[in-house]
């Protein structure tokens, strides 16, 4: 039985595919370890929508050359997104890599190891398919309070920016039955919460249902008591989306709705198909349907042609808006998107420094005092673990906001009542009532 060792990068999409990795290999009595010294096959579960994911990618692969040093027989293989973007530098000889294999690939990894093993060639296999979505695979999640599911794969908004249509194809959606029977086995084993996955959530469709029938029929899951959700995109958010966010008592009060920018020449340049106004417009009618939202975001700064004029737009909805928290980027250009190939990355490193340290330092003051107006408010926090400090517990609330008080008996998975007694920009901290 040959051991393997996973590492993963990147976003829960990924998370979830080593997985599905696992749950592939151990139906051909492969095993796993946590320790690359002690496996046969290392994988890198991998991203390309970040410089900086590239770059740990390619620093570790040298490393895991070395470990190869004293083992001679070790098998590398790189999976994912960077596998399907960079597959020809993979592929080359003195990378060192044995298997490269996309995230459409996974389930020909058997065969292709296989022939590694008998054969000493390289293996890859890159094909996009327009209808894999691993429905006759179960992943092998780890137990837990949270567990990501896959309600689709790919993505058709080619942002001009993203990597993912060209990584992971086009969108296609599972059966809403087939993703009930994993969220049941989940349930069966003893997962509170989910959080369905998918690049734009909105464009779910499976013959007459949507995502927000899927919710709905994911609810009454006996034992799941809350629904998360990401990614949606702002161009296409339904009414009905939203009233089943307001309405379901399982369904989350956070969505997160990611902006990138809030100028509209730069929001054309991308490709998002929604302008500044219409963004803050469907932020109100949220809000206005769903007291207490709390709403997170993606933000880009120093997209290819943005001005200081431009940034300050950006800095103004965020002002206006008022994010609860925000995921804040300098733009990167990533090989094969649109933006790679029409626009300049004329933007300079150091003007792209100062933009970035101005936006989350405003955030940061957001956020504060969107934490400060829960001082005295009592939630129901679902227990994940022990917080940083002895004697500590650590939650989330239903608005997906860190939550740490004293130890009071509860265990993980358990929902405890806290009353919020001080707060910093990122956590809530109060006491059990």
């Amino acid at each position: 039985m040959k051991r393997v060792y996973i590492e993963t990068y990147g976003c829960q999409m990924n998370e979830y595919d080593t997985e599905i990795v696992k749950s592939i290999l151990s139906r051909h009595n492969y095993s796993f370890t946590e320790k690359p010294e002690e496996a046969e096959v290392v994988f890198l579960n991998t991203c390309s929508v970040r410089e900086n994911a590239h770059q740990k990618v390619q620093q570790r692969i040298n490393v895991l050359k070395q470990l190869r040093k004293e083992k001679k027989s070790l098998i590398l293989g790189v999976l994912g997104c960077m596998a399907q973007n960079l597959r020809k530098e993979l592929l080359e000889e003195k990378v060192g890599v044995d298997v490269v294999a996309g995230p459409d690939s996974y389930k020909k990894l058997p065969q292709m190891l296989n022939h590694v093993l008998e054969g000493g060639t390289k293996e890859f296999d890159f094909t996009l398919s327009e209808f894999e979505t691993y429905s006759d695979v179960f992943p092998d999640h780890k137990s837990g309070i949270n567990a990501w599911i896959a309600v689709m794969r790919g993505c058709d908004n080619f942002c001009t920016f993203c990597v993912v249509p060209y990584t992971r194809g086009r969108e296609r959606s599972r059966d809403p039955f087939n993703i009930l029977e994993e969220v049941r086995q989940l349930a069966d084993k003893g997962f509170k919460q989910i959080t369905l996955l998918g690049q734009n959530v909105n464009s779910y469709r499976f013959g007459d249902s949507d995502f927000a029938d899927l919710i709905e029929l994911v609810s009454k899951t006996e034992g799941i008591e809350r629904i998360r959700f990401t990614s949606p995109h702002p161009k296409d958010f339904p009414e009905k989306l939203i009233d089943v966010v307001a309405d379901n008592p399982k369904a989350c009060k956070h969505i997160h709705l990611p902006l990138q920018a809030g100028n509209n020449r730069i929001l054309d340049l991308m490709n998002r198909t929604y302008t500044r106004e219409q963004f803050i417009e469907l932020v109100e009618r949220m809000r206005s349907r769903i007291p207490g939202l709390v709403l997170t975001t993606d933000v880009i700064v120093g997209f290819p042609t943005e001005t200081e004029a431009e940034f300050q737009d950006t800095l103004e909805v965020m002002r206006i808006v008022e994010f609860d928290a925000a995921f804040m980027f300098k733009y990167s250009e990533r090989k094969h998107t649109i933006a790679s190939r029409k626009y300049p990355d004329d933007v300079p490193e150091e003007e792209k420094t100062s933009r970035i340290t101005r936006l989350v330092e405003m955030q940061k003051k957001i956020a504060l005092k969107k934490n400060q107006a829960h001082l005295g408010q009592v939630f129901d926090v679902l227990v994940e673990g022990f917080g940083k400090k002895p004697n500590q517990l650590l939650g989330r609330n239903d608005g997906n906001k860190i939550v740490v008080f004293p130890e009071n008996g509860a265990k993980t998975g358990d929902f405890v009542r806290v009353k919020i007694e001080e707060v910093t920009s990122n956590t809530l901290i109060g006491k059990a009532v």
